[in-house]
């Protein structure tokens, strides 16, 4: 079942996001795996504008994904699936039903080159975005050039108008 996340999960939002991270080690320098990779505090921060959805079974929340609506597009946030479940299609089907929601013409993202998350995205229709250094500075304006650096921007036209 996919479900909009309440604030009494936030623990639970951590622990699919730290346990999901674990599929960066190797992947991108040490300075970007803080540990935890994301904090309660931070996770706090980003649910003032960003609306998570739990892809949940027996109770237990298996995976989770933020959309963040903007006036012109919306930005895909934080998704993340336990490593145990990964290749299921939790992440899929939660794509699908994010996507369901979105009412501009645009679905947004940034996420570390490199990663699976790359590949997962190119699967369910997503592109790369020229311009990528542009739309870090407007949409991710926290995003510290390092982390620009080891990111790539991709976008999916969801609707033409």
């Amino acid at each position: 079942m996919i479900r909009r996340c309440e604030p009494r999960d936030r623990d639970e939002i951590v622990a699919v996001a730290n346990d999901a991270a674990k599929a960066y080690r190797g992947l991108l320098p040490r300075r970007f795996l803080a540990t935890p990779y994301m904090s309660r505090d931070e996770l706090d921060a980003e649910m003032s504008s960003v609306i998570f959805y739990g892809h949940e079974e027996a109770g237990e929340l298996l995976g989770v994904m933020g959309i963040e609506p903007l006036e012109d597009l919306t930005l895909l946030r934080h998704a993340y699936v336990r490593t145990v479940h990964q290749g299921r299609g939790v992440g899929g089907q939660l794509l699908e039903h994010v996507e369901s929601l979105t009412q501009t013409d645009w679905l947004m993202l940034g996420t570390w080159a490199g990663s699976r998350a790359v590949t997962f995205y190119l699967k369910h229709g997503f592109q790369f975005m020229a311009s990528k250094e542009l739309l870090l500075a407007r949409y991710w304006p926290r995003v510290s050039q390092d982390q620009a650096a080891n990111s790539v921007v991709m976008g999916k036209r969801l609707r033409f108008g």
